[in-house]
């Protein structure tokens, strides 16, 4: 697995799935190999702002799991040996994935897959088009219209849609906190892709509700410290992402708040904070998203409000109906459970590979399982 980062989810949302990913493969038995750069920028920011104590903080959360470090004088022969199977991440260099390619083509006996969790393939399509996937069996979308969208651009032969999906060995509800708070938020700033909504939509409610309110994540400019405390919020800083059922467990509400481009170009993709929250058991509120690939049921698994003034309705009626709030808490996390855990992207993983094993379509890439 070439990922940007195992170990810091600084600014890298990425870095919650592949965790629950590997940790489900890990428990039935595979062999896994994570593979990160040592320069990487999520990894450099993180130890550059937590100190590298914050490592071993990650190892104690996850026992399991480890990577190795790379630099450009990585050997492909050595950590692809005996490979069956390599996923390759979108933030790679388009460099190595390309390397990866030639290795394949050049005898590689395994299947190789790239994953996209990202929306560049709509908001920057230059940049998707540098990768060289024409050795790969093809690409792991995290969504509907980006599988589509590397069909229709031809950067792909094939290509599967693979949701992300929640650690429920760690996203879990956390009963006995003391309650700390009403409405959390845990997000970057997100590069100025949704500041209005983050104003209509979770400050200026928090604001005339006069909520205890505090945020959690990186990446916020002046402008918006300095407003977040006008309106009377806290703002927490980073939190690493597996010690977020313990934050959620200490409020009565969070908000999913969706970055511009994933409404504008990527209707229906919803992030990984979503399967978190609800299988957390913390009542979810949701700016105006539209789940067009029909993972949730809105109004039942989490409430979706289209404007500042309806949200506002929705957290005052939850604040005073204890009912209505478990129940929306007790159906969300139902459906996460059901069918959207690292478990199941697990078995759907493993059914792809199983695919491509049957598939003679392409004998230059095809081996004995």
């Amino acid at each position: 697995m070439f990922y940007h980062s195992l170990v810091s989810d600084w600014n890298h949302g990425n870095a919650h799935f592949l965790r629950g990913v590997a940790a489900e493969l890990l428990a039935r038995g595979h062999r896994v190999s994570i593979l990160e750069p040592a320069s990487g920028w999520s990894r450099t920011n993180l130890i550059r702002e937590q100190g590298e104590s914050v490592v071993g903080r990650f190892a104690r959360a996850y026992p399991t799991l480890t990577s190795e470090l790379y630099g450009p004088d990585l050997d492909l022969d050595r950590v692809l040996d005996g490979a069956d199977l390599v996923l390759v991440h979108e933030w790679n260099d388009p460099a190595l994935v390309a390397a990866i390619g030639r290795h394949r083509a050049g005898g590689g006996r395994y299947r190789l897959l790239f994953h996209d969790t990202h929306h560049r393939s709509v908001s920057r399509p230059d940049e998707m088009a540098e990768y060289d996937l024409s050795h790969f069996d093809g690409v792991l979308a995290f969504g509907e219209v980006v599988r589509r969208r590397y069909l229709e651009q031809g950067w792909a032969r094939q290509a599967w849609t693979w949701h992300e999906a929640a650690d429920h060995r760690v996203f879990r509800p956390l009963p006995g906190h003391r309650l700390e708070g009403d409405l959390v938020w845990v997000g970057n700033w997100g590069d100025e892709e949704r500041t209005a909504e983050l104003e209509e939509f979770l400050i200026g409610p928090a604001e005339a509700l006069t909520l205890r309110a505090r945020v959690h994540g990186v990446r916020y400019p002046v402008e918006a410290l300095a407003r977040l405390t006008e309106a009377g919020f806290e703002h927490g800083g980073w939190v690493p992402n597996f010690a977020v059922p313990g934050v959620f467990a200490r409020f009565r509400f969070t908000m999913h708040i969706p970055r511009r481009p994933y409404t504008d170009a990527l209707p229906g993709v919803p992030t990984i904070r979503v399967f978190e929250a609800l299988a957390c058991g913390i009542p979810l509120l949701c700016a105006p998203w539209e789940d067009r690939e029909g993972l949730f049921t809105p109004g039942a698994d989490y409430l979706v409000a289209h404007d500042g003034m309806e949200m506002r309705r929705m957290l005052r009626a939850l604040m005073t109906d204890e009912s209505a709030a478990r129940e929306l808490v007790e159906r969300g996390r139902r459906t996460i459970l059901s069918r959207h855990t690292c478990v199941h992207r697990v078995n759907e993983l493993l059914g792809i590979v199983a695919e491509l094993n049957r598939s003679r379509r392409r004998p230059a890439v095809a081996h004995a399982g």
